[in-house]
């Protein structure tokens, strides 16, 4: 089992974390660090981060390295500080989104989520919802986050998104979809039982 607080690698990460101001998210789009290579950490399917095999416990360790990662061109996920670069795996999304709340209907509808790492976020044009089938021909639904990183809905609230859905005739095909934040989210062609 790894202890967090020994690994190097997660130590030279956090102490350059220290050094940043603690306001809101850093940066790191505009960071241009050397890329160091892969460091042994996962993020789960079901959101939890591991390192070295082992989950990571500190949560506060997770919430700050959540605030560094980033979505690179060729599609890696990357923790990233103004020093170093490193890969990590994902296997699913970076996120859960674990909680969500809805207020009004149809196109004056708002809904907002909390992930797993405690990020708000509302539907709307920049955070919208995308959804895709899983192997076995389930719904996933998607929540963009930020910096191209979005979360997994978690099941129980996949079925209460699937309830706010309504039709919609779209350039004459009829889709199955969700208002919310003044965009329609397309879910799927609506089929004719």
């Amino acid at each position: 089992m790894s202890d967090d607080a020994t690994d190097p690698a997660l130590s030279r990460l956090s102490a350059a974390l220290g050094a940043l101001p603690k306001r809101g998210l850093p940066p790191v789009e505009a960071w241009n660090p050397p890329y160091c290579g892969e460091i042994d950490i996962r993020i789960a399917a079901d959101g939890t981060w591991h390192h070295n095999g082992s989950p990571i416990r500190r949560e506060k360790l997770v919430r700050l390295f959540s605030t560094i990662l980033r979505r690179e061109p060729d599609g890696r996920t990357v923790l990233v500080t103004p020093a170093e670069c490193v890969g990590i795996a994902v296997e699913d999304a970076p996120f859960l989104a674990v909680e969500m709340a809805v207020e009004g209907e149809g196109a004056d509808r708002t809904i907002a989520f909390r992930t797993n790492v405690d990020d708000l976020v509302s539907v709307d044009a920049e955070h919208g919802l995308r959804f895709e089938q899983d192997p076995q021909g389930g719904l996933k639904p998607y929540l963009h986050v930020r910096r191209g990183l979005w979360a997994l809905v978690t099941r129980a609230l996949t079925y209460e998104l699937v309830d706010l859905a309504e039709e919609r005739e779209i350039d004459g095909e009829t889709w199955l979809g969700i208002e919310a934040g003044g965009i329609f989210h397309m879910i799927a062609p609506a089929f004719d039982a």
